[in-house]
């Protein structure tokens, strides 16, 4: 009985330290320095969310970015985030892959003899990812084009200004954002 008294202390103020005091002040500092990203990275048009620039959305437009495969159901559910667990042999993926090229293929016929870049027909690990790769993106280019009656110059010039760099200059590969890239599109340009 004298052992029980100190560990129930111990417990409490263990639980109120780590449960409490802990997550309030790493969550306070986070919206302190980095205040968009500790929101959830949200886009704002007009003064209202539309989206976050850390989830995907799916879109099927001909005249908009389509974004990565999603491997969550429904499309780009953040409580549902998890890859497909379909490996390189698993013949659904093989499946799944061909369908989507497929897709592709039939939306933009002149990309024909064009490979489709891996990231428009695999998920991402997540699910969730909002980026694309530079090549994806220029895949789609010829599509959108021709869908909102641009030439592809002008859409190859708004491509651009969406490359994001490697993470810290080296992480990662250069990636095009779809959501902020078809805000633009649609003339709605995201509030900084």
């Amino acid at each position: 009985m004298n052992d029980l008294r100190p560990a129930l202390v111990l417990l409490a103020a263990f639980t109120v330290l780590t449960g409490v005091v802990y997550p309030l002040a790493v969550t306070g500092l986070a919206h302190v320095a980095f205040p968009g990203k500790a929101g959830g990275s949200l886009v704002y048009v007009d003064g209202k969310p539309v989206a976050s620039a850390l989830v995907g959305q799916p879109f099927t437009d001909p005249a908009l970015f389509w974004s990565r495969p999603s491997a969550t159901s429904p499309a780009y559910a953040g409580g549902a985030s998890s890859g497909s667990n379909l490996g390189p042999s698993n013949p659904a993926l093989k499946t799944a892959v061909q369908e989507r090229v497929a897709t592709l293929r039939t939306a933009d016929p002149s990309s024909a003899p064009v490979p489709v870049p891996v990231d428009l027909v695999t998920a991402s690990g997540s699910g969730l990812d909002p980026h694309v790769s530079v090549a994806a993106a220029l895949y789609q280019v010829p599509r959108v084009a021709k869908a909102r009656g641009i030439s592809e110059e002008s859409l190859n010039a708004v491509v651009a200004r969406h490359i994001e760099g490697r993470t810290l200059g080296l992480l990662g590969e250069p990636r095009v954002n779809v959501v902020a890239l078809n805000l633009e599109l649609m003339g709605r340009i995201p509030e900084r």
